[in-house]
């Protein structure tokens, strides 16, 4: 159904929404829940085993969380995110889960309508966004309870589905209609669009001395000759809904602030070498599965070529490896190195990805030696090209060259957010404004207890994008985004209140 069939919100595009949410996963998800008026308070019976944080909640227990200093309650806290209100918000939801313990939550939700801030959340397809598309073989690399979003147990959901939950690691397709139902059992449906599709969103400029006049997209140039008699106004969203019958409805929103939750799993990363486009090339899971799946690598003799050091490159190597597919695995790393993933990771919960990592460092080439008929592993090798032929010229970091015959190639290397929509594909955005948008390396700039972009006032980013690729982490970017929405909502109103102009923020 068309976005101006929906709401009558949307059929007066001179309404502006308090906050339009780019991105329907996770991130979209929660932050929606807490601007829908949703408010975390401390548990009356609740004890954080954290002494001086608990001292610090019952300071304020009579206010929710969003009421609070973030940043007093964040202090001298530590966890695996460099967000400080991600790991406030984490180890109130999940205390001291990184030491394997399973306490409870020290937080009771409750929800307060007159909070509700108007929004909507965008998505290219059902809430959950990305989950849905994952390949459905492997468990997630997380435990099912730290998936969960706020007010709805993972198990509580399982059990409802008369489904016995063997260990505490689920299948991606579980997790992706859990976030589905979600939506629907929290009455978040109405915020939510699905099939939309952005292609532009953009600053709107008024002059100061224009008053009511029509709002109008101006040049850069325009803006460094005469920025000093203009101010920065709303934000214009252009895109497209997909309906049933194929056709694409384009829309126009207009929203005082915009939150970017996309994730970063739209671009698959490339090696940017010769050949890389041929056919047998692959970037991406489900495409290497899909291949397998058709019998396309069943009996041949030649090698699949596996690129990469992580997990995605490890379900590849796992999925090759069940179907008796020989393996080829080049990564630039040292099997030593410890910022591999493995390293992160308990034996006895991860049995499977240990055995790549084990296969990793003992089943590695050596110039005196043959490829190994199910595995070997090429550390501190990268790809220098693919040829027509399908071979691939191989090269150590001594400089020593090799080339070797394959039945196909998988490229896992990471992948980068699509934010063609905005201004330079968002990269004014990052910490090297020259360098796309990464989680790992260059993440978008945030205020860390707000999530505002640094460089753009009213902009916000959070989950992947700003360096949270964990469920658990990327909920804190949603209580950032709903406190500092909250605090300006409150003080709009006090000034309208006192008399204070027209409240035009």
């Amino acid at each position: 159904m068309p976005l101006v069939e929906e709401t009558s919100l949307l059929e007066d595009s001179s309404v502006t929404l308090p906050v339009v949410v780019i991105g329907n996963g996770p991130s979209g998800i929660c932050l929606s829940y807490m601007l829908s008026g949703y408010r975390p308070y401390l548990s009356s019976e609740a004890i954080h085993p954290n002494a001086i944080l608990h001292s610090k909640l019952e300071e304020g227990r009579h206010l929710s969380i969003v009421d609070q200093d973030l940043e007093y309650l964040s202090e001298g806290l530590e966890g695996r995110s460099s967000n400080p209100v991600a790991v406030l918000f984490d180890t109130l939801l999940h205390p001291d889960a990184d030491f394997g313990y399973d306490y409870p939550s020290v937080l009771h939700w409750k929800l307060e309508q007159h909070h509700y801030i108007p929004h909507l959340v965008l998505g290219k397809g059902p809430p959950g966004g990305a989950w849905h598309n994952m390949e459905g073989s492997m468990l997630t690399i997380s435990f099912g309870n730290w998936m969960e979003l706020p007010g709805l147990k993972f198990k509580d959901w399982v059990s409802s589905k008369r489904r016995n939950l063997k260990g505490d690691r689920v299948m991606p397709e579980e997790i992706a209609r859990y976030y589905k139902h979600y939506v629907k059992v929290m009455g978040l449906q109405k915020n939510f669009r699905e099939n939309t599709y952005i292609t532009s969103v953009s600053r709107l400029y008024r002059d100061q001395g224009e008053g009511d006049g029509q709002d109008r997209n101006i040049s850069t140039q325009h803006l460094q000759i005469e920025k000093s008699k203009l101010i920065k106004r709303n934000w214009e969203i252009r895109g497209y809904q997909r309906v049933a019958d194929g056709s694409h409805v384009p829309f126009c929103l207009f929203a005082e602030n915009v939150a970017l939750a996309t994730g970063t799993l739209d671009s698959p990363a490339h090696l940017e070498i010769e050949g890389e486009d041929l056919p047998f090339v692959f970037h991406s899971m489900p495409e290497f599965g899909a291949a397998i799946g058709k019998g396309k690598l069943r009996g041949k003799a030649d090698p699949v070529l596996i690129v990469g050091s992580g997990l995605t490159a490890a379900d590849a190597v796992l999925c090759a490896y069940n179907n008796n597919i020989p393996v080829i695995h080049v990564f630039r790393r040292r099997v030593t190195d410890p910022s591999l993933i493995f390293k992160q990771l308990p034996k006895k919960l991860y049995p499977e990805y240990h055995k790549v990592y084990h296969m990793m460092c003992t089943q590695s080439y050596s110039v005196d030696s043959t490829l190994l008929s199910a595995y070997t592993s090429f550390p501190e090798h990268h790809v220098l090209s693919f040829k027509p032929d399908m071979k691939c010229i191989l090269q150590s970091i001594s400089g020593l060259k090799k080339i070797f015959k394959l039945s196909a190639a998988v490229v896992l290397i990471g992948s980068h957010p699509n934010l063609s929509f905005l201004k330079e594909q968002g990269c004014y955005l990052g910490h090297n404004s020259s360098q796309p948008i990464t989680c790992k390396t260059n993440p978008v700039e945030i205020d860390a207890y707000t999530y505002e972009c640094v460089k753009e006032a009213n902009l916000f980013a959070l989950g992947p994008l700003v360096g949270d690729n964990f469920v658990r982490f990327l909920k804190g970017g949603a209580l950032g985004v709903t406190r500092c929405l909250a605090t300006r909502q409150k003080k709009k109103h006090l000034f309208v209140e006192r008399g204070g102009g027209d409240g035009i923020a």
